[in-house]
C-alpha cells in the first residue's frame, strides 16, 4: 500500500536511528563565549519582530518570562517570518525575533550566533549528521506539547530515549513546468519526433532530453530565453544542485546497494548526474560560462515571467511564482520528476521528505526554552500560526493541522500530495540528509562551478567528491 505523505519521514528516521551516536564530531562547539551583541554580519540579515510584552493576547499560551530567538533556515520566507514573530509577540506577550541566514550560509551563521551571549533558542538541523554536530545544544523535547502533536513519532530525530529534533514540515521538489509553453511547443509545425505529443508523455531522461533540446532549438518560436531557468551555480545559490539534484544519484546508489547511508560512496550514478546537469547547462536562459551568476529568486522570476519553461525547485517556491507580474497561473503548472536515466525511472515520483528538524537550545535559559516550546505549539495551533504554515510550509505532520488547506493555497502542494498518494509511482526520499557536512556540499559546488566554466574535468569532480566524502565520514567516527 502506498505510504501517505506524512509517513515519508520514516526513511529519514531510519537514517537517524542508524547514525545518531555513531561517533563524535570534530565540530563540537566550545563553551558559549560571552558578550557579543553584534549581529551575524554579512552572512545573515536580522529581522527583529519583537514587541512590547505587556500586550498579552496569548489565549491558552502558558505564562513565561522567557523570549524566543529563532534562526531561520529558509531565506525565501524571511519577511513572512518577521511578520509571524510580531504577531506571536502581540498575541502572547512573549518577546520574539527571527534572524535569517543567507542562502547556503546557515551552518556558518549558526556557529557565529551560538557563540554569542544571546544565542538562538530555536534552530534547525538537516538530519542525523547535523544533529551529531550540534548534539551538545539540543534539548530533549519528548515532554513538550509540540512533540505530543507529531502524528508520526518515528519521524523525529532521537538519541537513546531523548527526542532531539522534530520535523517542521514535509516538502517536495522536482521540475516545475509551465504547461502552456509545452502545449505551444507540441502545437508547432516541424518539431522533432521525440515520441511525445504532450508533457504527460515525458517519463524518462531520454524523453526529457529529446523534448528539451528540440524546445531549445525552437525557443524563438516559443518566445522564451531558454527551456530551463538559470542555474545560479554560485556558493550561495547552488543548493538546488549540490543538495536537491545530487539526491537523485545518491538515492539510486543507496537503492542499488540496499543501504541507508555509506561511509564511502561509489558515485555509481555520476554519469547520470553529469547528463542531467549538462541538460540544464546547455538549455538554460544563460550560457554555461554564466551558470554561476544570478540567484534562485532570479531563476523563479524567469519562470513566473514566462522566460523559461522549467525550473527545478520545491513546493515552497509557489510564493516566488505567484507574484504580481507573473504570467503563470496555478492551472499552468505541472510537477515533473527529475529524471536522470536510472533503470525503472518511468515509475519514479517526485522527491519528498524534509531536512528541517527544529531543536531547542539546551544551553538557553529555562524560561527561554519554555517560551520556545510555546512558540512551536502556537505555530501549529493558533489561527495566525496555521495560516503561516499553510502558506509557507505546506504539509505539516501534526495533529489538528488541516493539510487540505495547504493544498488549496498552493497548487504545488496539491500536486505533491497527489504524487505521494499515487500507487503507481515511487517517491524519491531525501537521502542527502546523510551527506557528511555543508563543507562537503560547498566543495562539490565549487567543483561543479569549475566544470560548468570549463576549468575542472568531470573525472576530478567525481574523485574529489568521493575522497572528501570518505575522509569526512571517517573523521566523524573518530
Amino acid at each position: 500500500m502506498r505510504k501517505k505523505l506524512l509517513s515519508v519521514a520514516l526513511c529519514v528516521a531510519m537514517a537517524a536511528t542508524a547514525l545518531v551516536g555513531c561517533g563524535s564530531s570534530d565540530d563540537k562547539k566550545d563553551d558559549k563565549k560571552s558578550d557579543s551583541n553584534s549581529n551575524a554580519g554579512d552572512s545573515s540579515k536580522t529581522d527583529d519582530g519583537s514587541s512590547d510584552s505587556s500586550d498579552n493576547k496569548g489565549g491558552d499560551t502558558a505564562s513565561t518570562d522567557g523570549k524566543v530567538y529563532f534562526l531561520n533556515f529558509k531565506p525565501e520566507i524571511a519577511d513572512a517570518y518577521t511578520d509571524l514573530m510580531k504577531t506571536f509577540s502581540e498575541e502572547t506577550g512573549i518577546e520574539a525575533k527571527v534572524v535569517t541566514a543567507a542562502e547556503s550560509q546557515y551552518e556558518a551563521t549558526l556557529k557565529v550566533e551560538m557563540a554569542k551571549s544571546d544565542a538562538p533558542t530555536l534552530f534547525t538541523v538537516n538530519g542525523p549528521v547535523g544533529y551529531n554536530t550540534w548534539k551538545d545544544y539540543c534539548a530533549d523535547l519528548k515532554d513538550t506539547e509540540f512533540y505530543g502533536m507529531l502524528t508520526d513519532k518515528g519521524s523525529a530525530i532521537t538519541d537513546g530515549d531523548s527526542v532531539v529534533g522534530i520535523p517542521l514540515m514535509m516538502e517536495t521538489y522536482g521540475l516545475i513546468c509551465n504547461k502552456a509553453i509545452f502545449k505551444k511547443y507540441f502545437a508547432l509545425d516541424g518539431i522533432a519526433d521525440t515520441g511525445c505529443t504532450k508533457i504527460e508523455d515525458i517519463n524518462s531522461f531520454a524523453k526529457l532530453k529529446a523534448v528539451v533540446e528540440d524546445m531549445q532549438a525552437h525557443k524563438a518560436d516559443l518566445s522564451i530565453d531558454g527551456v530551463f531557468t538559470e542555474i545560479a551555480l554560485n556558493s550561495r545559490n547552488n543548493w538546488r544542485i549540490t543538495n536537491h539534484l545530487f539526491c537523485l544519484p545518491l538515492f539510486y546508489e543507496y537503492q542499488k546497494d540496499g543501504v541507508i547511508d555509506k561511509q564511502e560512496i561509489d558515485f555509481s550514478y555520476a554519469d547520470q548526474f553529469k547528463a542531467i546537469l549538462d541538460l540544464y547547462l546547455d538549455n538554460a536562459t544563460v550560457s554555461r560560462s554564466d551558470a554561476s551568476s544570478g540567484t534562485v529568486d532570479d531563476s523563479m522570476l524567469e519562470l513566473a515571467q514566462g522566460k523559461a519553461a522549467i525550473a527545478q525547485n520545491g513546493t515552497w517556491a509557489w510564493g516566488q511564482i505567484n507574484v504580481d507580474d507573473s504570467v503563470v497561473k496555478a492551472e499552468d503548472l505541472y510537477y515533473m520528476p527529475i529524471y536522470i536515466g536510472a533503470d525503472g525511472e518511468e515509475s519514479q515520483g517526485l522527491c519528498t521528505g524534509t531536512e528541517n528538524f527544529v531543536c531547542i537550545n539546551s544551553t538557553a535559559d529555562e524560561a527561554d526554552q519554555q517560551a520556545s516550546a510555546e512558540f512551536l505549539k502556537w505555530l501549529y495551533t493558533s489561527d495566525a500560526g496555521k495560516k503561516f504554515v499553510t502558506t509557507n510550509y505546506g504539509v505539516a505532520p501534526f495533529e489538528g493541522f488541516d493539510n487540505s488547506a495547504a493544498a488549496d493555497a498552493n497548487p504545488l502542494v496539491k500536486m505533491a500530495i497527489d504524487d505521494v498518494n499515487n500507487s503507481s509511482t515511487k517517491t524519491v526520499t531525501w537521502v542527502t540528509t546523510t551527506t557528511p557536512s555543508q563543507d562537503w556540499k560547498d566543495a562539490l559546488g565549487e567543483s561543479l562551478q569549475g566544470y560548468a566554466e570549463g576549468t575542472v574535468e568531470w573525472d576530478t569532480v567525481v574523485s574529489d567528491a568521493k575522497d572528501k566524502w570518505a575522509s569526512e565520514k571517517a573523521a566523524a567516527n573518530e
